[in-house]
């Protein structure tokens, strides 16, 4: 009968880096997945993190860290083009919001 013996070490470390390889493959496929639906302001989360699709419309006493300048378009999380209508956001994964639009968890692009 014959025999082949795999070293342990080298049968972890392939197992290892099969598992390794399970996230970095769905990052990817998600990345690159058509955009989602519109974020409904009226989706629970949503109206916790303050979401408006105009920033205009802010209530800046319910939301006092508000700026005007503040948008979508501008916050570090916005995944749409510059001069986009609306774009993704990992925030609310899976739902685009609108460029205009703002949340609490704005955060300035670089």
């Amino acid at each position: 009968m014959f025999e082949s013996k795999m070293p342990r070490r080298a049968l972890l470390k392939g197992v290892l880096t099969g598992l390794a390889a399970i996230p970095v493959v769905g990052v990817f496929s998600r990345a690159n997945a058509a955009p989602g639906a519109m974020l409904d302001a009226a989706d629970p989360q949503a109206k916790a993190l303050g979401y408006v699709a105009d920033t205009t419309k802010v209530d800046d006493k319910a939301r006092p860290t508000h700026k005007a300048e503040q948008k979508c378009a501008n916050c570090v999380q916005f995944q749409g083009k510059a001069g986009d209508a609306n774009g993704g956001c990992p925030i609310f994964a899976g739902r685009q919001v609108a460029a205009n639009g703002w949340c609490s968890v704005w955060v300035k692009k670089p």
